[in-house]
């Protein structure tokens, strides 16, 4: 059954996936006080958001921390990625506000593990999950502060590719991990950077179990929040 209604959600990613975006954030109720997970998806086959859909009537692209009223259709659940819904490609987003650096406390998820930990890819650590013990999960999302946070730059995969490969090297609950940046702002701010590791420190981090890609789900890091 189609349910019509708007979701008011902190905006947590808006990550590259294929030729369109990821949108994600965490549902805030009247009262502001934070919720579950949501991801607007499409009905297209890969899902991305395209830039239409997610424009505000002023034709700004919705921003990290952003509060935004996202008009959607019914809950679309998919293996682990339990937090999807469809969106309704007939109405815009609205911005209704910001929330803070300071904020983000009340947002991030308690101290735990970052899914299924021990299989690396070969530029990664603790970055895959093989699809059976994914399909374990019933999460894909998580906000987790880190205080160490190193930015790796690195040759692009192909020649033709916009932007230089980004990997993030960090630790979190005593478990060492680096995964694959997929932020948009990350990436074009990486553009003119020499190929090398930058110490960046203190961050909140938007991280996403992806979809099965030749039998691994990967960890990415979907968006890098900085006061």
């Amino acid at each position: 059954m189609t349910t019509l209604t708007v979701k008011r959600i902190v905006c947590l990613a808006n990550s590259r996936k294929n030729a369109g975006r990821c949108v994600a954030g965490k549902e805030l109720s009247d009262e502001a006080k934070p919720g579950s997970w949501i991801r607007p998806v499409s009905n297209r086959e890969n899902e991305a958001v395209s830039d239409r859909e997610r424009r505000y009537a002023d034709g700004n692209d919705p921003e990290l921390l952003d509060t935004v009223e996202v008009p959607l259709l019914s809950p679309k659940p998919k293996g682990y990625q339990q937090e999807n819904w469809l969106l309704n490609p007939s109405r815009q987003w609205r911005k209704v506000g910001r929330v803070a650096w300071d904020d983000l406390s009340q947002l991030a998820e308690p101290d735990a593990p970052l899914w299924t930990n021990g299989f690396h890819s070969r530029s990664g650590e603790n970055d895959q999950v093989p699809e059976d013990i994914a399909a374990a999960h019933d999460t894909s999302l998580r906000l987790v502060r880190v205080g160490d946070l190193t930015v790796t730059v690195s040759e692009p995969s192909r020649p033709s590719a916009n932007y230089p490969i980004l990997r993030g090297r960090f630790t979190h609950c005593d478990e060492a991990y680096c995964f694959r940046i997929t932020d948009p702002v990350s990436e074009s701010g990486s553009v003119d950077l020499p190929y090398g590791e930058y110490p960046v420190g203190e961050r909140y981090l938007t991280v996403s179990l992806g979809e099965p890609f030749e039998g691994n789900a990967y960890k990415l890091i979907a968006a890098i929040i900085r006061p």
